[in-house]
């Protein structure tokens, strides 16, 4: 593109439009300071402890990649297939969320209120009609009624700006149900225990930081009448008065009364028993304070993905599968699943071993290494050929299956063609008789 025709069509988003068009208001429209759609917790887990494990979760299980496939015979991963539904789930998913912002849109839902429902927003064909649609656009939604072949899903609708309610069958209705639901969202759960102590270890807290200074004062008189009261009423207002009009907070009292202060730390158990709570929601939940601070080795992440990541990523993907695919679409072997790099654990100084191995198994080609290390792949040929490179590879020649050269004829002589061959040379007379062994006679003396 040349210098006048960049200059013709380029267009900025300031310049390029008039003031009317950036001071409209968009009909009836609504315009919020912060993201609608976006999840919002429970009032009871946002500011506790509570919203860093689900965080912690929800990062984990969105870095793993979900996929629509294509199996082989052997239910083995073919390909990859083009779709709707895949650019939901690798690409994005609706007008406002990336594919990773939906991951964790399904596992933040699923880990807070206990189900999430996937629900395809935009598709080819009327789902109520028809199986065979492919699906343009996703959403996760909370599931706020259940009917028999029902659910009523309380959805962002991205035309009006605001959250609905809308009545969808179930049939094309993905419902992931939190594999941890007795752990973490049954009313008595670990979790649920946990909450609770903490709202009352908050509420002492709060208690204790108010200010209140939680004085008596003991008079040098005995209040009974109704004079003594309003004596001893004014005495009080006036230490408040002199409490909070001084800079340092002093006051001055008379020498024959007595104050007691009532504010003492009272021992509770609070903390200890919310330690021990926390103690053991990480064994249930296959956590540790290693895995939440980063500072966990390898045997301790293998562990934490097999016993709390799978169960998770194996329910979206089961939901999907059974809700998105048609028993058609399944005999075509099509199929969701998900796949995780294992190689993120993987330490610097193993790399070259990890490498050699892989290459010398004939497991990766050496531009699938090179992938996987962040670096563009060669345009060598042979970097896209499983083969041991520290191993002679045999003469292609030398193949059963491989074309046998033809053989160069020598100077001075020619090649007939098939139909212009010499017939074969008779066999010399006397070819046919046995032969006579010596010292032995032909009639046998």
């Amino acid at each position: 593109m040349g210098v006048g025709s960049r200059l013709k069509h380029a267009w900025n988003a300031f310049t390029g439009q008039d003031v009317e068009t950036r001071t409209m208001s968009f009909g009836d429209t609504v315009s919020f300071g912060h993201r609608p759609d976006q999840t919002r917790r429970s009032w009871s887990n946002e500011r506790s402890i509570i919203s860093s494990i689900y965080t912690r979760l929800c990062v984990d299980v969105a870095a793993i990649d979900i996929r629509h496939i294509r199996l082989d015979d052997d239910d083995r991963y073919l390909e990859d297939i083009d779709s709707g539904l895949n650019n939901c789930l690798t690409l994005e998913a609706n007008v406002d969320q990336a594919a990773r912002a939906f991951r964790m849109d399904i596992v933040m839902t699923m880990l807070d209120r206990g189900v999430a429902a996937i629900v395809p927003v935009d598709t080819t064909l009327n789902p109520n009609n028809t199986g065979s649609f492919d699906i343009l656009t996703l959403r996760v939604g909370e599931v706020v009624a259940w009917m028999p072949r029902h659910v009523k899903v309380r959805l962002y609708n991205e035309k009006t700006g605001k959250h609905e309610d809308i009545t969808l069958e179930k049939s094309y209705v993905a419902i992931v149900e939190n594999p941890l639901y007795a752990v973490m969202n049954e009313p008595n759960s670990t979790l649920q225990r946990i909450i609770r102590k903490l709202n009352l270890l908050d509420a002492v807290d709060d208690q204790s930081a108010s200010g209140k200074l939680d004085l008596i004062i003991q008079l040098p008189y005995v209040i009974k009448s109704e004079a003594r009261r309003e004596q001893a009423e004014q005495r009080r207002k006036d230490v408040e008065f002199q409490l909070s009009g001084s800079k340092y907070g002093i006051a001055y009292t008379d020498g024959t009364e007595k104050i007691t202060q009532l504010n003492r730390p009272a021992e509770n158990n609070l903390l200890a028993q919310i330690q021990y709570l926390i103690d053991m929601l990480y064994g249930q939940l296959g956590l540790t304070p290693e895995v939440m601070n980063g500072t966990a080795d390898e045997k301790t992440m293998l562990n934490y993905n097999a016993r709390t990541l799978e169960p998770i990523m194996t329910a979206i993907v089961e939901a999907m599968r059974r809700t998105f695919l048609t028993k058609t679409a399944r005999t075509q072997k099509q199929s969701i699943d998900f796949f995780r790099n294992i190689f993120k654990l993987v330490p610097v100084e193993n790399i070259a071993d990890f490498a050699d191995k892989m290459s010398r198994n004939e497991i990766l080609s050496p531009n699938e290494i090179r992938v996987i290390l962040g670096i563009k792949p060669s345009k060598d040929k042979n970097a896209d050929k499983l083969q041991n490179s520290n191993m002679p590879q045999p003469n292609p020649i030398n193949r059963p299956d491989a074309q046998q050269p033809e053989l160069p004829v020598p100077v001075g002589t020619h090649r007939l063609p098939p139909h212009r061959a010499l017939p074969p040379r008779p066999a010399p007379s006397g070819a046919g008789r046995q032969p006579i062994q010596r010292g032995v006679s032909q009639n046998g003396s």
